[in-house]
């Protein structure tokens, strides 16, 4: 009998993200894209790289430092990993150095310029001078190094200039110093009109002013990038903590992991400069224009240059929700299920506005993830505090960089006379969920909003989502109970109707894949997920193949399953989607469950389903799960933004060979268009038949 537990039979979870951020950096080199919108994509992978470094990478080291010898069920050990990442990150190097300059010297047509300070005119240059005295010169941070000035301590990130002098008096003397560029300050100063000078080029004109008596000899601008101490701890770096912290201690909190350089650093500057820091030298870059990709955000968000973005789609509130009635009338006479951002998350947010208004409404129970600045569901839940009403909020305070910004929002809660909950010991909340109780007819009615993405109205814009409203007592009847859960936190908590991690979803999601497999052929399986990392999960998956059972994957980002082996996953196709927005929906369809249709906040990783607080939630009104797998099998399809994973874990971009594209994006984008237009001139019935009819013409 085969053994499922062959490590040749998984892909690395960390060269498999690799990959995924590889197809981030394809979206870049596509020149069918406008130009900013491929800065953008640029943009997003050096963003994404940074936080692999910081955590991934920072997480793999302390494992080696510690002479842990762990690894997931591909069996690489720590150093193993590192020695590829470290491989496969310098070899792409060069694709990405190569892709910026094109993007440049294309804006370049375009009106956007970057250009250092020596290559700008004279009129430029005197307008630059007089930005650094300004605005550069009171707060940069000029630091000599020498015997009684120690090395300083680097932040994560911190970004500046390494400089080598020589004593104007006695030319004898040679010293090295820092200038270090604060974060205050933008990553290129703007000329205006689509010019933009990088910061360091218009500091090292005038290393000369911020060391006085001394002569610059030579410079190099750096980057420093360190183990992210408050992430390390949750989120991408919880299972490595998990191993850690099995009686041993973190050493060297915050060690830099990675260098990069400016393509002026020598070997004299780099030694210099690794003399005091310690850094690996394959950790170490070296770049030919500028550091730090994710600065590019400030040209993209140029908005006299907007046209070179992706054309901008507004999102649309379609029947029943573009009428003026009470949504809780709404809710009460049917269920809605809402696929963001082609339809509005307005909804969503009047859901919680409506009832901090409501005078029947008596309680507002929901969780909070990530829930973004100046937000107006954060603002209704304090009015409603501040009315009278009971409000409970279950904040997670270990939100990957949103710490601080969910800590505010705690506060002004609590201050409101909320009571809020700031996580559960052991676990991080990630379900997504909210339940209004109201009086009727002198009763208590209930209402449920159920997500897969976080209560942020920014990011519902960008990222792909599903939401589910409804008032069916059994759902509100489980969430009472989930948050009644949540604030007593007992260890036998179990809901009837949803499933709750981490003693629900992994039991039941392996129960559906083994029912499944029990049809042979006769057996289908859809899932979307951002990640597959389970390996429980997977190997289920690869004996529901072996029978027969036809398998279509659609992973945004790591993928540890390997697809198309001979005799083990022949019947799984693995496939990527990355376009306009970003996908992030868990959803899923099982052919020969009773109920068929599930969304969620947990993807098939160990940290989801084991790790954290989440839910599945079973779609059971037919409009919506027709609504689901329409919007499943059309992404089946896509022959324009997928890209299809290999056995060997590269990925290749579908073709397009029936000639007809399918861009899913587009094609939704199009479509709720088309219903938005119809809605005004359709009568409703009509209007809810064309949304079970979304992709009657789309076949895989």
């Amino acid at each position: 009998m085969l053994n499922l537990k062959n490590p040749n039979l998984y892909n690395n979870r960390e060269l498999s993200w690799l990959q995924f951020n590889t197809r981030v950096l394809k979206q870049a080199q596509d020149e069918s894209l406008p130009l900013l919108e491929r800065l953008k994509f640029l943009a997003i992978y050096g963003t994404n790289l940074d936080e692999f470094y910081m955590i991934r990478v920072a997480g793999l080291k302390k494992l080696f430092s510690a002479g842990i010898i762990v690894s997931g069920a591909d069996k690489l050990t720590p150093l193993q990993q590192l020695k590829e990442i470290r491989l496969y990150l310098h070899q792409e190097q060069q694709v990405v150095e190569h892709c910026r300059s094109s993007i440049l010297k294309g804006l370049e047509t375009e009106g956007i310029t970057v250009k250092s300070y020596r290559d700008v005119n004279t009129p430029q240059k005197h307008k630059l001078n007089q930005f650094f005295n300004e605005n550069i010169y009171p707060v940069i941070i000029p630091i000599a190094i020498d015997a009684t000035h120690p090395f300083p301590h680097l932040n994560n990130l911190s970004f500046g200039l390494i400089v080598k002098l020589q004593d104007s008096d006695d030319t004898s003397v040679e010293r090295f110093g820092l200038i270090r560029v604060p974060r205050v300050l933008n990553r290129f100063v703007e000329l205006g009109n689509g010019a933009y000078v990088p910061i360091e080029s218009v500091v090292a004109q005038h290393v000369e002013d911020l060391f006085p008596g001394f002569t610059l000899l030579k410079y190099a601008s750096f980057r420093v990038t360190r183990n992210a101490d408050i992430a390390i701890e949750e989120e991408e770096a919880d299972d490595f903590m998990e191993i850690l912290e099995e009686g041993l201690k973190l050493r060297r909190k915050g060690e830099m992991v990675r260098l990069e350089v400016g393509s002026n650093a020598d070997d004299e500057i780099i030694n210099f400069f690794n003399r005091h820091t310690n850094v690996y030298k394959d950790d170490i870059y070296k770049f030919h224009t500028f550091l730090n990709l994710s600065s590019l955000w400030q040209i993209v968000g140029n908005k006299d240059f907007a046209h070179l973005l992706a054309p901008s789609f507004k999102p649309k509130n379609l029947p029943p929700l573009d009428a003026n009635e009470n949504i809780f009338t709404t809710l009460e006479k049917q269920d809605i299920l809402l696929y963001h951002p082609y339809e509005s998350f307005e909804p969503v947010v009047k859901f919680i506005q409506s009832a901090s208004k409501d005078p029947d409404v008596v309680s507002i129970k929901m969780t909070l993830y990530r829930s973004g600045t100046n937000s107006p569901i954060v603002q209704a839940l304090m009015s409603a505090s501040e009315s009278g009403k009971q409000v409970t909020v279950m904040v997670e305070l270990k939100a990957r960089f949103d710490e601080e910004n969910n800590l505010i929002w705690a506060k002004a809660l609590e201050k409101s006379g909320a009571h809020v909950i700031y996580g559960i010991k052991g676990f991080k909340v990630h379900a997504k969920a909210a339940l209004v109780t109201r009086r009727k007819n002198g009763k208590l009615k209930q209402y449920a909003h159920l997500g897969t993405g976080n209560y942020n109205p920014a990011t519902a814009k960008i990222y792909t989502d599903m939401s589910y409203m409804t008032s069916k007592d059994e759902i509100t009847n489980d969430l009472t109970r989930f948050f009644h859960f949540l604030t007593g936190f007992s260890k036998k908590g179990k809901l009837n109707e949803l499933y709750m991690a981490p003693s629900q979803i992994k039991p039941k999601i392996l129960s559906l894949i083994h029912n499944e497999t029990r049809q042979g052929e006769r057996g289908e399986i859809i899932a979307k997920v951002n990640s597959l990392v389970d390996e429980d999960v997977i190997r289920a998956l690869y004996k529901a193949s072996q029978a027969g059972v036809k398998i279509h994957l659609i992973v945004r980002g790591i993928c540890c399953l390997k697809p198309g082996l001979k005799g083990v996953s022949e019947n799984i196709r693995v496939t990527s989607i990355l376009g306009k927005y970003l996908e992030h929906p868990r959803t899923f369809y099982f052919k020969n469950d009773a109920v068929g249709i599930y969304i969620s906040s947990a993807d098939w990783m160990p940290r989801n389903l084991v790790r954290r607080i989440e839910l599945l939630t079973a779609i059971k009104d037919k409009t919506a799960q027709e609504k689901i797998l329409q919007i499943l099998r059309l992404q089946c399809c896509d022959n324009a933004l997928a890209h299809e994973l290999q056995n060997d874990g590269s990925y290749i971009k579908v073709k397009n060979e029936n000639h007809k594209t399918i861009n899913n994006h587009k094609h939704l984008e199009d479509y709720v268009n088309r219903i938005a237009k119809a809605s005004k001139k359709e009568s409703a019935s009509h209007t809810a038949n064309l949304m079970t009819s979304i992709f009657i013409d789309c076949k895989e």
